[in-house]
């Protein structure tokens, strides 16, 4: 069966509906908007490899559905907060503009991603930290209570 609408159609058409911020958009805003939380959808094994943005809440895009469902078995109450704008981003824009569009179907208002993705993040020089750092410190914060 032959594809009618390829990737790169959808990612258009999705960008066409979504709300998009550049990385220097976020970063401005970062340290002074409590709202804004970013959300990091890639797979794990990318984290792993590469780190993440400093503060970003990790929702594997094939869970964020789910996640952010209040009838879902997985969901996760952190997605509840309408007081927040959650920031999704990928790789490189791609995966986060559908992820926004699949939110905004299902009734988000809140929700925005990132172009370029963390690729264009770390080529910003945005504060990033490694799985294993970050590792660390949760486990510091549960030690102490």
């Amino acid at each position: 069966m032959p594809i009618t609408t390829g990737y790169k159609a959808l990612v258009a058409s999705a960008m066409a509906e979504v709300v998009t911020y550049t990385v220097a958009e976020v970063q401005a805003r970062l340290d002074t908007d409590a709202r804004l939380q970013l959300v990091d959808i890639r797979d794990i094994r990318e984290l792993d490899a590469g780190g993440t943005a400093v503060g970003a809440l990790h929702a594997p895009r094939g869970m964020l559905e789910f996640w952010v469902d209040p009838e879902s078995p997985y969901h996760k109450p952190v997605f509840a907060d309408e007081s927040k704008e959650y920031v999704l981003y990928c790789g490189a824009g791609w995966r986060s503009a559908l992820a926004a569009k699949a939110l905004q179907d299902m009734g988000m208002t809140n929700v925005a991603h990132i172009d370029g993705g963390y690729t264009d993040w770390v080529k910003a020089g945005a504060p990033v930290i490694t799985m294993d750092a970050l590792k660390a410190q949760r486990a510091a914060a549960k030690a102490k209570g």
